[in-house]
């Protein structure tokens, strides 16, 4: 990562999502969706590798700026509003998907579902953005 780029995922707001990372929101935000499943799942494997990674949010927040490229959708604007508005597609829309936002809009996410497919990739999605 050059010192010019902003960070994609900083260090900060992963602390933030890990104030819910016994849900694994932290894990998520940082492209870690099967960890971020199995803490869902596990209360953050009851609470001990939640507390654990309250340590690791540095490294895993270096990892997550190597591997996704900045650019013009920002991963942690589009996260907040996945995360608060996104049974409402309105990350959708900030990250130009309109006809899909419309969809979850009218649909409270594809009845969810959506919602969570958002979760589970939304760093890709965002990504893929961003390359193009």
């Amino acid at each position: 990562m050059s010192s010019e780029t902003a960070p994609t995922h900083p260090a900060l707001v992963g602390y933030l999502f890990w104030i819910l990372g016994f849900v694994g929101a932290h894990r998520f935000y940082f492209g870690k969706p099967l960890t971020g499943i199995l803490w869902f799942f596990t209360g953050g494997l009851f609470l001990v590798g939640w507390i654990v990674d309250l340590f690791l949010i540095p490294s895993m927040a270096d990892e997550a700026n190597r591997r996704f490229h900045p650019g013009e959708v920002d991963y942690t604007l589009t996260w907040v509003l996945h995360t608060f508005l996104g049974l409402f597609g309105v990350h959708r829309f900030y990250m130009g998907k309109i006809v899909t936002g419309v969809i979850y809009l009218l649909t409270g996410g594809l009845f969810g579902i959506g919602y969570i497919y958002d979760t589970l990739t939304l760093n890709e999605q965002i990504d893929e953005i961003n390359v193009s």
